[in-house]
């Protein structure tokens, strides 16, 4: 407050006394000042209170002169103890808000100091306003970006706007086709959403605002030429005021916002337009993100598609049993991959294929869709192992990748009751098969990996399944496991062979499913490598049973 200069205590305030050594302060302040006696009479006035009140003069009655409020001031001062009107008090005086601080003499005359604060006031209030939207903005800002959903978005940006902005919004979606999606929010109501075919060229300043433009100003759009497709339902009253504001992206329009107010509301103000277009600007970024996260995961579940191991069933009078963990549990794909590609007809093999890429993650993820591809188009070459392996080899070195892969091939094919296989491993481990007696044999393939030498060396095994018995093809990162009590020791390959042992007669996807189950309690919740596995199995000609502990079928009881 400004400095205030007044009469000494107890002497008079009127001009004519002979002690005035204040009349020159006050009579050349820059403040209005009034100096009335106790009675309600004017004793004189300064020139800054003679261009605030030019009809007053001195000696007029002061409630005949001034706004009541100040008349009103002075009368209570008069009629109460001294420190009645102690506070300041304000009223408007030609539309300013002045405050007027009283000093009392001791003859009762009163000197009335009136400061503007109008200026001070309009800041005051504009700096809470600006706080109040930043608080808005804030939790706008909150509530839109804990979802990268985008219907739901779309749901809290028009309910929030209702809320804070309008007694109504609308959001309206760039076009799908000829339809726009339109998100309608109505204050203290229900969020609906519909898409529709609409005529947004039928409200100012929508059709621009979808592309990108600018908006108009409020005061250009007529409330009556509004659509009734606008309009929420339960809306009360016509509109009165409304708001089209742009919701930009990130360099592609997110849609447009319209706000509405009854006509029994104050019409939107110029600053209500500017915190609207914030709001809008917040909203437009959220929906962006959202509309980005949900396009990139589409692309992402469109290709992960093809990376994800098949699921895999009986083919031909054979069973297959497939199994993958990625190595980080958020991680649904990596470097072990697994394929079974079968016979046009029963006459035909069936090419099993399970291998496994150095490294793991997304880039290990990216060379095995490339090898699964690859192997897909050899199929008419699948008759010949190694001469399959030495195109897929070329085929990598000449690829800007750098890592390499071991490869396991198994040709498989029905004959009567036997299955017939034949097994190439290219640096990969060798299969292991489980006999009916639980007996557990290593087929004695081997060969180079494939993406590191010039030329793959590889050899062919035969051999024959007989009905109940499994050839399990897996990857290092079972036998690999790190885990048991300590938490330091591998699986390794002579728990696998127990584990198989005890499998003996299952059903191809009981023994992958033991196996993976030992391995990961064997992990617990330590880090590994991916695993994989697959089964085939040639199916028992009976029911299978289990008798302490050993599966049994027609097969075995007859031998036994």
């Amino acid at each position: 407050m400004p400095l205030m200069v007044s009469a000494p205590h107890g002497s008079s305030a009127r001009p004519r006394d002979a002690d005035l050594g204040v009349g020159a302060a006050w009579a050349e302040a820059p403040y209005p000042v009034l100096v009335v006696d106790r009675h309600g009479g004017l004793v004189r006035i300064n020139e800054a209170a003679r261009a605030l009140l030019p009809d007053v003069a001195d000696g007029d009655r002061l409630h005949e002169k001034v706004p009541s409020w100040l008349s009103q001031a002075h009368r209570r001062l008069g009629d109460g103890p001294r420190d009645a009107c102690a506070g300041p008090l304000s009223g408007s005086i030609n539309d300013r808000l002045f405050e007027a601080h009283p000093t009392s003499g001791a003859d009762g005359d009163v000197v009335w100091w009136l400061v503007d604060e109008t200026d001070r006031r309009l800041a005051e209030t504009a700096l809470s306003d600006a706080q109040v939207r930043s608080e808005v903005l804030a939790k706008v800002s909150s509530a839109l970006l804990s979802t990268l959903n985008v219907p739901r978005c779309t749901e809290v940006a028009a309910s929030m706007a209702a809320e804070h902005l309008a007694e109504a919004a609308v959001l309206v979606a760039p076009p799908q086709g000829r339809r726009h999606p339109l998100t309608h929010a109505r204050r203290g109501g229900p969020v609906t959403r519909t898409v529709r075919q609409v005529d947004v060229a039928s409200v100012p300043g929508l059709n621009e605002a979808l592309q990108g433009f600018p908006p108009v100003p409020a005061r250009w759009i007529n409330p009556d030429d509004i659509p009734g497709w606008v309009v929420p339902d339960g809306f009360a009253g016509p509109v009165g005021s409304v708001i089209v504001a742009p919701l930009p992206g990130h360099g592609v329009p997110a849609g447009a916002l319209i706000l509405l107010r009854s006509s029994t509301e104050q019409a939107f103000t110029e600053g209500e337009e500017v915190f609207a277009r914030l709001f809008a600007a917040r909203a437009g970024a959220a929906l962006s993100a959202a509309g980005l996260y949900s396009e990139q995961a589409a692309i992402t579940e469109t290709l992960m598609r093809e990376l994800l191991p098949p699921s895999l069933h009986s083919v031909h009078g054979v069973e297959y049993a497939g199994g993958y963990r990625a190595s980080k549990n958020q991680e649904r794909v990596g470097g072990d991959f697994y394929d079974v590609h079968p016979g046009s007809d029963p006459s035909q093999e069936t090419l099993v294929v399970l291998g496994d890429v150095a490294g793991k993650g997304l880039d290990a993820a990216v060379l095995t869709g490339k090898i699964r591809n690859t192997l897909h188009a050899l199929l008419p070459l699948a008759e010949d192992h190694e001469r399959v392996l030495g195109l897929l080899n070329g085929a990598l070195l000449t690829s800007h990748h750098a890592r390499f892969a071991t490869l396991v091939l198994a040709s498989v094919r029905r004959r009567g009751g036997r299955v017939q296989v034949r097994l190439t491993s290219a640096g990969h481990l060798p299969p292991l098969i489980v006999r009916t007696d639980g007996t557990v044999e290593e087929v004695a393939t081997r060969g180079t990996l494939v993406g590191a030498l010039p030329t793959v060396t590889a050899n062919t095994v035969r051999t024959t399944l007989a009905p109940g018995e499994t050839c399990l093809l897996y990857t290092d990162g079972i036998t690999e496991a790190r885990g048991g009590p300590l938490g330091d020791e591998l699986f390794g390959e002579h728990r696998l062979r127990r584990a198989l042992a005890e499998c003996a007669g299952m059903p191809a996807e009981a023994v992958v499913e033991r196996v993976q189950m030992l391995a990961a309690e064997w992990l617990g919740p330590g880090r590994h490598d991916d695993m994989a596995a697959v089964a085939v199995s040639a199916p028992r000609n009976g029911p299978l049973t289990v008798v302490d502990g050993r599966a049994h079928g027609r097969d075995s009881r007859r031998k036994t």
